[in-house]
């Protein structure tokens, strides 16, 4: 006859307290992690404008989705704010990594622009001051960037972009477009660097819809296609109210699968009649 061995009751007693207190381990693990998201996600609200500008004839809306993958939260953002000629100046960007840093930076980067935007109204400076400026600090991240200033009363528009992806558009007589506007280097990259502007006069209503990667790139969806399913939205909606336009466009990122943070950032302009009285 075999003999069948048990383990002591002292040994299965103590197998029992040591499980308990890895799942114990685990489980602070877990509200930890769970408590740094929750609080870098809120950090990363705080750095994104509570309010957008509404002007005579011009509408603003903005969208934001975080990075699905929740221990990853990312440095996009947008922005909307006046120049110092009264105009209109229009930000969106992303911010290199997907940390604390990358959002403390990108707060960095926000502020930058608004800060040297009450310096001059010159796109080409704003991002080239900026860009010296982040270098100075050493930071040693860089952030992509879309300056666009728009004057009401002249109806000039000057683009300048650092790095980022081009704008998409529509107008009334039904002519669209993504906006292949030259562009330099991301900020934070080369000192010295001079971007390149383009400037536009709006004759018409129209839509601009300023987007970051995270809408229209994912890991099997390249970016050709996923600014040509924007394109088609905004071609369709060019003349719905911004917010529907900008929840449709987020939208987009959900077909990339993306693992980044998605920003939008639409402006609707109703036309030379609408801001004529101004």
């Amino acid at each position: 006859m075999r003999e069948h061995r048990t383990d002591p009751p002292d040994s299965a007693q103590q197998l029992l307290t040591t499980l308990g207190r890895l799942v114990d381990q685990a489980l602070e693990r877990i509200k930890l992690q769970r408590a740094r998201v929750e609080l870098t996600m809120a950090l990363q609200r705080h750095m994104l404008p509570p309010e957008l500008p509404q002007l005579t004839g011009v509408h603003i809306a903005a969208r934001y989705a975080p990075c699905r993958d929740g221990l990853d939260v990312g440095g996009d953002w947008y922005d909307a704010f006046q120049m110092l000629d009264g105009s209109l100046g229009l930000a969106i960007g992303d911010v290199q990594g997907h940390d604390v840093e990358a959002i403390a930076f990108m707060g960095q980067v926000r502020t930058s622009l608004r800060a040297l935007a009450e310096t001059t109204s010159n796109p080409k400076e704003v991002l080239s001051r900026a860009n010296d400026v982040l270098l100075s600090m050493g930071c040693g991240l860089f952030a992509t960037c879309c300056l666009l200033r728009f004057d009401p009363v002249s109806r000039d528009l000057t683009v300048s972009r650092a790095g980022h992806l081009p704008m998409v558009w529509a107008t009334a007589c039904g002519r669209s477009g993504i906006a292949l506007d030259p562009g330099g280097p991301p900020l934070g990259i080369v000192r010295g660097e001079r971007y390149p502007v383009t400037h536009r006069r709006l004759t018409e209503a129209g839509v601009l819809v300023l987007l970051t990667d995270g809408v229209v790139e994912g890991p099997d969806y390249p970016m050709e296609a996923g600014l040509a399913e924007v394109l088609r939205l905004v071609r369709a909606g060019f003349d719905a109210h911004p917010d529907v336009l900008a929840s449709a466009v987020i939208k987009v990122a959900d077909l990339t699968g993306h693992r980044d943070d998605a920003a939008v950032l639409v402006v609707r302009y109703d036309g030379p009649a609408a801001d004529a009285p101004a």
